[in-house]
């Protein structure tokens, strides 16, 4: 599982608030040095400052985009600082262009100095290298504070392997340990690598895996069969560690690719998603704070409704609770309208509900075809258990089960579940339908996340009927 994510996310933020503090301040000095500094004449006198205020807050807003699209903002950074100077340039240059462009548009209604906008690109540039140099030195500081926390464990005992284990452990941003070198081949290990991590076979890897004692693996001898480096991606895969490995003949399972570069070595692993990013999940996050508390104010009366019809026809509590597994495989109590008798399981344990599910009461029925039954796991989502569109989150009886039989199965719950998702809109939902056809639409979703997707399910979600029972 993915262990950096606290300390890489507050040291993002810290990048995108600098940034914004620095543009501002960039472009008011650019306007300074233009008409208030006294270097360059201004015979037309000096404008209303009001105009540039909010063109600067405007500018700032637009390079911040840029930064965003241009991945500046990704963490854990590798490299040095100076391998990220084109990036900034290159970013600042095209907000200058697109300033440009504004400027020319509104130019015959607001007057706007392009000197001005020449001399910002100069301005920004300067304090924005200056304070990511500051800030990439405060980072790798406070990153020597934190704990190594992800377990790598690298198949290969070659001077690559030994390369790259100098590249993770002398970059404090990493935070990683090396746990051993596992050999797949009969040549001798690197002698640099010390001899009590030397590991003989991937057996011991393998059950390493299985007990939650790897975070990451990479592979760096591709001299492996391809069967046994499939078998063990599937592995790793089923577990939620991450896989890596040093490019040679790399087939990954996925449509995006993700390359690093660590002590002059390519490493390449499954590409980021649109979740992995901080400000894509605060605005997830917002989305489902502000609808679930809209849906609850709302459905408030319904609810009431359904609890005096329930305890009315069938006897019991208003609402069943439920083992779920939820982000990161983590388990959490979901809540339900009941629908059935209280002792429905007792004889048969756990068993997916199907059409024909003669367990349910008469109004158990009606709030399955509705989809009134799952209103109240809007308090799951306020809570933070869920979110209001993403994979339908599954029993652990029957997580255990599929991700041994079904492939990338664990890779639906590295983000949180959903009230509804792209797999229910279209028809995956009960017992009888597909698991591997929910997967892929499942791994669809959030391989292609946005917020007008998010708004496409809820509207689909209106209508949807099909399979609910």
């Amino acid at each position: 599982m993915r262990k950096r994510g606290t300390f890489d996310g507050l040291c993002a933020l810290l990048a995108a608030v600098t940034d914004a503090v620095g543009l501002f301040g960039a472009f008011i000095l650019a306007w300074w040095i233009r008409f208030n500094s006294g270097w360059i004449p201004a015979p037309l006198g000096i404008p209303e400052p009001r105009m540039y205020i909010y063109g600067s807050v405007f500018a700032t807003l637009l390079y911040l985009l840029i930064y965003y699209a241009l991945d500046l903002y990704r963490r854990p950074q590798t490299g040095n600082f100076i391998e990220k100077i084109p990036r900034l340039v290159r970013a600042n240059l095209i907000g200058l262009l697109l300033i440009f462009a504004a400027a020319n548009v509104i130019r015959t209604a607001v007057p706007v100095s392009r000197l001005t906008v020449v001399i910002s690109f100069f301005t920004t540039c300067y304090v924005i290298l200056l304070l990511r140099f500051l800030l990439f030195r405060l980072e790798f500081s406070l990153a020597r504070l934190q704990e190594n926390v992800v377990r790598v464990a690298l198949i290969g005992t070659d001077r690559v392997a030994c390369r790259l284990r100098q590249g993770l452990e002398h970059d404090p941003r990493q935070r990683s340990q090396i746990v051993g070198f596992f050999s797949v081949s009969n040549d001798p290990p690197d002698p640099r690598i010390p001899p009590q991590l030397v590991r003989p076979d991937l057996e011991s890897l393998g059950k390493m895996v299985d007990q939650d004692e790897i975070d990451e693996v990479i592979f760096t001898d591709m001299s492996l069969p391809r069967e046994e480096m499939v078998s063990m991606m599937n592995r790793c895969e089923k577990r939620m560690v991450h896989f890596q490995m040093v490019p040679d003949m790399f087939r990954l399972l996925t449509s995006s690719v993700d390359v690093q570069n660590i002590n002059g070595i390519t490493v390449l692993g499954v590409g980021q998603w649109p979740l992995d990013n901080m400000y894509n999940r605060a605005l997830k996050r917002t989305e489902d704070i502000l609808g679930s508390v809209c849906a609850l104010c709302l459905a408030s009366p319904v609810l009431a409704v359904c609890a005096v019809i329930i305890k009315g026809t069938s006897p019991g509590p208003v609402f069943y609770r439920q083992t779920r597994c939820g982000e990161e495989g983590r388990e959490f109590t979901i809540y339900k309208l009941r629908s059935m008798p209280v002792d429905a399981e007792a004889d048969t344990g756990p068993v997916m509900t199907g059409s024909d599910d003669s367990r349910a009461t008469p109004f158990g029925r009606f709030l399955r075809r509705t989809n009134l039954d799952e209103l109240p796991q809007l308090w799951n989502v306020l809570r933070g258990d869920m979110s209001l569109v993403g994979p339908r989150p599954e029993r652990p009886h029957f997580v255990n089960q599929f991700r041994e039989d079904v492939g990338q199965y664990m890779w639906r719950h590295m983000y949180k579940p959903g009230l509804t998702g792209w797999a229910q809109v279209n028809g995956l939902r009960g017992g009888h339908t597909s698991i591997e056809d929910r997967i892929k639409y499942d791994l669809y979703y959030l391989e292609n996340w946005s917020l007008t997707f998010d708004f496409k399910i809820f509207m689909r979600t209106l209508f949807a009927r099909e399979n609910a029972y």
